[in-house]
């Protein structure tokens, strides 16, 4: 093998190497970067409040749905999951062995509890996981009555069960401000009742559901792009004119069929693409705001409230986190989807002014022709913008410096405190035995 073959082989084992190098990179950015939980704990207020008025409406039906006498009875649920009449698989139900009306009101009372804890963020890191497992066993109870919106309020659950969805707007994180010194001094507590710092945790449960999401509406499409109503421009028509579902008269568009075809083919043609164009941040607000068009017109317009409502939250999950951040978090918190891209845009930056020196050697030398002159005086430029980034940069750290060291100063104090309590105490539990001794007769 000559010289020049061997160059080009080991130059493309090391381009292979390093594609595989940045592909992990990626990789680990896209599923262990740590993200504020904020969005998670305003979609666990959404789910939960979902939740518990699917089981308040139930409770109106609460026999006919799961009693001894039931449109489905016990042993005709078990047959849908056993492969009498279908697929077996692994659902199973405790559900499916109770049939007392006592028992089951008792059961669904406690459930509905279960679901109002999780609205208001109590004690989220057993109830949400708690919820999720009652939910299932209704849903393993009910097939065959069940829609759209048991799936989706379940999914959506079963993500928030995996997340610290409990650090804001909850009674918990209530809880843990009011007692931040034990919480402080106590890792399980902390464990228990999560802050509201970013955390991996919160970045793969976000990362799950928008994958979820993705696979849901590819083979929504796909199963539309099957049939001819969607092509041909029908569907939204069919789905409009049919009464059953018609909340709003909408037989108007009768007059406008090139909009009722326009309707069908683009919400086909989103729903097979939603799953590529909503990750590139220039489409994603496109994609989204068709998704709350879309959604919020099957809430309005045909009578399916609920459903829009939750398929619109479940969206929410491509928001950026910062939006529902206050002043001090975004101080604190920096917007963790580009903090990669600031890190290697200021090694380049680093390594730009690192060349300055190089280049005003190079600009010294007289037999430049006028155009490399002026190709190295725009490289300068750049590298004085280089420089200015870097300098606020380093105020920008300088400025966090500054707030850890606060933050180290209160910790302290807190710790100071909490030491003094317990040396009283102490003090307390010496002194006891020595009073009892005192205050005895002689």
């Amino acid at each position: 093998m000559s010289t020049r073959e061997t160059v080009e082989s080991q130059s493309g084992h090391g381009s292979y190497r390093e594609s595989l190098a940045k592909g992990w990179e990626v990789w680990e950015r896209f599923w262990f970067t740590p993200r504020p939980p904020h969005l998670l704990c305003a979609m666990r207020i959404a789910a939960g409040a979902m939740l518990f008025y699917c089981h308040l409406v139930l409770a109106g039906s609460l026999l006919e749905f799961l009693g001894p006498e039931a449109w489905i009875n016990n042993e005709m649920a078990r047959q849908l999951h056993d492969g009498a009449f279908g697929t077996h698989d692994w659902a199973r139900s405790y559900l499916w062995h109770l049939e007392s009306p006592t028992v089951l009101a008792v059961h669904h009372g406690f459930t509905m509890l279960v679901m109002a804890a999780m609205t208001l963020g109590l004690a989220t890191r057993v109830v949400v996981p708690l919820a999720l497992f009652l939910q299932l066993m209704y849903l393993h109870r009910l097939t065959g009555a069940l829609f759209g919106l048991d799936q989706i309020v379940t999914y959506v659950t079963l993500y928030l069960a995996v997340a610290p969805c409990g650090a804001r707007y909850s009674i918990d994180s209530i809880v843990r401000k009011r007692f931040a010194g034990r919480f402080d001094a106590s890792p399980r507590l902390r464990w228990w009742v999560p802050d509201a710092t970013p955390s991996v945790a919160a970045n793969i449960s976000t990362r799950l559901l928008q994958l979820h999401l993705c696979v849901i509406y590819l083979f929504g499409g796909m199963s539309k792009a099957r049939g001819e109503t969607w092509w041909n421009g029908l569907a939204v028509w069919y789905a409009v004119s049919n009464y059953e579902y018609q909340s709003i008269n909408m037989t108007w568009l009768s007059r406008y069929p090139a909009v009722i075809s326009a309707l069908s083919n683009i919400t086909m043609f989103w729903e097979v693409f939603y799953c590529a164009l909503v990750w590139p941040k220039i489409t994603r607000p496109f994609v989204i705001l068709i998704a709350f068009m879309v959604h919020g017109g099957i809430a309005l317009f045909l009578g399916m409230m609920t459903f829009g409502s939750m398929m619109i939250v479940a969206n929410c999950i491509f928001l950026p986190p910062t939006w529902f951040l206050t002043r001090d978090e975004l101080l604190d918190i920096e917007d963790v989807d580009d903090e990669f891209e600031v890190d290697d845009q200021l090694a380049d930056d680093e390594a730009l002014v690192a060349s300055e020196s190089e280049l005003d050697r190079q600009l010294r030398d007289p037999g430049l022709s006028s155009e490399e002159r002026s190709r190295l005086r725009k490289k300068k430029e750049k590298i004085r913008e280089a420089a200015e980034r870097i300098n606020r940069r380093y105020k920008a750290l300088k400025k966090r410096e500054a707030k850890y060291e606060a933050r180290v100063k209160k910790l302290r104090q807190r710790e100071a405190k909490i030491k003094d309590i317990v040396e009283k105490r102490r003090a307390k539990k010496r002194d006891a035995p020595d009073s009892d001794d005192s205050d005895r007769p002689a």
